[in-house]
Order: structure tokens, then sequence, then C-alpha cells
């Protein structure tokens, strides 16, 4: 989009301002700057206007505006985005819905509650658990995630091998369309009529319009839970105990490993009872009926000392078992005991290659000069790379941005994704040929055009750039958002 003039802006503004207050509208650059990134801080660009709207007829009147204008928007949770999808890579609007909070209903009988998408993901937990309910999906920033984000991403974590992603949780959605059209997809019932819409719309990424109210389902906290932390002095001998559990037939709610390098960061900052000369270990979650459950977490611990544990230890009561789900949720945020900054990759194999490919990110990560520290939901393979680096070294960060590109296309030639949770966005839209043929990604083009025909909503994401539909070569190749301009600031 041309830079907007100083008149044009001024009356832009007022129209914003007519629609959600003048509180509720930014535009000078010092305020713009706090919404120049999400939690993938290597790359930023800069809005004209933050809106922070709080219903939908709100949110509709501004995309309404944005279209009349010909303004490129894009809405935005909490930031904690992990692949530059919500920054205005054209400019224009960011509607920030940190505002739209709001339990609206919430259906015990049934096992549903309707939302809408500012709510940060565990308030909705802690809202229902006192009636004995929760909301499985579990990113590791739930604390701050919203679920309007969420829907975005189709957001997973460790939970993820027994409940599914965001899509299995949600039921329906009104939707505001590009052209400012409020819209119900699915509803509440489990088997909606026609065609899945929901199912489409969630993990678009914010290119097909934007979640103003969502069904998701509740489900009943398990009768029992046991969490069992199996310590290996080789990182293969864990990557191998992940699948010898699996083929027992057991199936855990969660199954996460961590590395060397994170444990040791985990527990310079909680001290989570994490041994730190360990290799690696096993975060493994057992719930259900409590019929059964002592014979299934028996079974984990003889696969895992089958697979060469050197220790398997099950937490002995809730305080020791919420500790050490403080130490792999807060893990991200652990690294910066041991690094300046770090970007967080985000590929999926199948679980059988772990042992493979985890070789080939060390060799990979060690080959440009950089460190690694490796936190992921091993049960579904749902690798999380943390490439450590220090933005302050010239060159250094384009090192961080070609090693994550071989890391993501070793993940394709076993078998694997480019993304399991954190979507697209500005990060890997250039290696979307490494999976889909330039036919496959025509085809997904088409879809997305039927409901953004314009191209405003949330421009300049997911697709790759024509230059960038081969493969990556040894060298390092501009990343898209250097060919467009937007800023790295570091």
């Amino acid at each position: 989009m041309a830079t907007l003039t100083e008149s044009r802006k001024q009356s832009l503004r007022r129209a914003l301002e007519a629609i959600v207050g003048k509180s509720a509208v930014l535009s000078d650059r010092e305020e713009l700057m706090v919404y120049e990134s999400d939690g993938l801080t290597l790359f930023r660009a800069l809005a004209d206007f933050v809106a922070f709207p709080t219903s939908t007829e709100q949110v509709s009147a501004l995309v309404k505006l944005a279209s009349q204008e010909g303004l490129p928007f894009v809405a935005r949770g909490a930031g904690t985005g992990l692949s530059g999808g919500c920054l205005p890579s054209e400019g224009g609007l960011v509607i920030a819905l940190s505002r739209m909070t709001r339990i609206l209903e919430v259906d015990y009988d049934n096992h549903l509650a309707v939302v809408e998408p500012g709510l940060v993901n565990l308030h909705l937990s802690w809202a229902v658990g006192p009636r004995g309910f929760y909301y499985a999906p579990d990113p590791s920033s739930q604390q701050a995630c919203t679920i309007g984000g969420n829907i975005a991403n189709n957001s997973g974590g460790p939970h993820t091998l027994k409940y599914g992603v965001t899509t299995n949780h949600v039921l329906g959605l009104e939707v505001v369309l590009p052209d400012g059209e409020v819209v119900w997809l699915g509803a509440k019932t489990r088997e909606p009529q026609g065609y899945d819409l929901t199912g489409i719309f969630v993990g678009s990424e914010g290119t097909f319009g934007i979640a103003t109210k969502i069904v998701v389902r509740l489900l009943r906290k398990p009768q029992a839970v046991k969490t069992v932390l199996a310590v290996f002095d080789e990182i293969n001998r864990a990557s191998e105990a992940v699948s010898a559990i699996i083929a027992r037939g057991l199936v855990p709610a969660a199954l996460e490993m961590i590395d060397q390098v994170t444990i040791q960061a985990v527990e310079d900052a909680f001290g989570c009872g994490y041994p730190r000369d360990a290799a690696a270990a096993l975060l493994i979650e057992l719930d259900g009926l409590a019929a059964g459950m002592e014979a299934q977490a028996a079974g984990v611990v003889a696969a895992c000392m089958e697979a060469g544990a050197r220790e398997v230890r099950t937490a002995k009561d809730e305080a020791e078992r919420q500790l050490l789900w403080k130490g792999r949720k807060s893990a991200f945020g652990s690294y910066g005991r041991v690094s300046p900054a770090y970007m967080v990759m985000d590929g999926v194999i199948p679980r059988t290659k772990l042992p493979y490919v985890l070789r080939r990110v060390n060799e990979i990560v060690a080959a440009h000069g950089l460190r690694v520290g490796n936190v992921f939901h091993a049960g579904d393979g749902n690798l999380h790379p943390n490439i450590l680096y220090d933005p302050r070294r010239p060159g250094e960060e384009a090192r961080v941005v070609q090693a994550g590109a071989e890391i993501l296309k070793v993940c394709a030639e076993v078998g694997g994704s480019i993304s399991g949770e954190h979507g697209i966005g500005l990060e890997k839209m250039d290696y979307m040929p490494f999976i889909f043929s330039p036919a496959d990604l025509a085809t997904m083009h088409r879809v997305k055009e039927a409901f953004n025909p314009r191209g405003l909503c949330n421009p300049g994401k997911i697709f790759p750039t024509k230059k960038s539909c081969v493969e990556v070569g040894p060298g390092y190749r501009p990343h898209p958002i250097e060919e467009k301009g937007l800023a790295q600031r570091f």
C-alpha cells in the first residue's frame, strides 16, 4: 500500500474514532511500535492504525471502512504467535481484539461455551473448572494467548496427542467477512449440515475474515491423572522410548521431550526437578478413568526402562506434577538464561523418524555455528527446535533463517510438514513448495479468493513469493520479509 498522506491519515483516524471512540485508536509511531511484531521478534512491520473494537458491530464497521478505503487490515489477539502472522505486512489497520474477552454463554448440559476472540485460553478453563469442566487445547502460551489467535493458527499444545488441536474443539463461529458482512459458520450441534466451513476457517491464519464469537466444546475433567518423568543419558534412547510407548497401545494425554540445553535453562530459572545432567527427559501424562490407571502407568514405566531410561519417576502429588509442567510450559521463556535471542521452529515428522531428524537438526545448526535447544510434542512428532543466537553479531540472524529453512526441508523429506501449530504467516511462506505442488497452492489460493477476493484481509501471508518457488540452495536466500522491505531490527 502506498504511504498515506497526512491529510488522508487524519481523515481515516476520525472515521475510525467515530466507530470505536477516540481512546480506542492509535496512530502515533511510538504507540504503533508496540504492535509491530508477534512472539517471533525477528520480523517487524508498522501499521498505520491500531483500533480496539468491543463488539461484532464495531469489527464489522471497521472492516467495511477498510474495504471502502482499500486499506489492508489484520486481526490481532495477544501477539503470542510465532510466525509473523498478525503483522501488518502492508501497513494499514490492525484490529486488536484484546477488549473482546467475554464468556457469553456456558451450557454445561451440552458441554459447550460461547466466547469472544480476545478471551485468554486458560481463563476459560478457570471459569468452568469449579463445575468440573475444562477447555482441552493448551498451547504452551495458554496463560497469555487468546482463543481467537488459536483459531487463526489451529493451535495445539502438549495434550494434542490424545485430544487433538483447536479445530477438534470448535463447533461454530460468528465471522466478519472481508467486506464487513457478518455470517455464522457451523452451529452449536456436533454435526451441522452442509460443508464444513468451520473447519476451513480454523487455521486460515486470518486470511478469510475475523471470528467474533466462537462456540467451543467443553470436556469433563478426568477422574485420574498421572504424570511420569523419564530421564535418559542419550537423546536417541528417549526418542526410541516415544515409539515404544505408543507401540504398547498406550495413548498418553501428553508425551513431551526436553533436551539438555532446555533442562538446564529451566532449572536455572525455576528449579522444577529435572536432572541437570540428563541428555533428555520425557514428560508423560496419562489421564482418564481411575480404573486401569495404575496398569497404564506401569506400561509406560516398562517401555521407558526397556528403551534405556536411567530413571523413571511418577509425580508424588499435584504440587510436584504442576512443577514439572511449569518447567515444560515455561521452557521457551527460560532460554533467556542462556541466549540473548532465539527463533522457535515448528515442524512435524513421523515419530519413528525422531532419532534421525533430531540428529540432523543438531548437525544443521552446528554447521551454521549456532546452538539449539529442543522442547517439543514428541508423541505426535511436532518438533520445536529453538535456534539460539545473538542478534548483535553481524550476519547471525541470516544464518538462523537459513538453518531454519534446512530443518524444515528435512521435515518435509521424511514425510512431515513445515508447520504443526504455529502457522505459516510470513516466516514459512517461501517454504510452502517443500510440501505443496504449484497445483496445490493454486487450489488453496482459489479458496482464499472465495473468502477474500480483494486480498485486503491479512495480505502477504501464507503463499510463497514468485522467487521462492525453487528449492532453497546451499547459500542464504533473502527471506520474503526482506524482499517486501519490512524492517528487521535487532
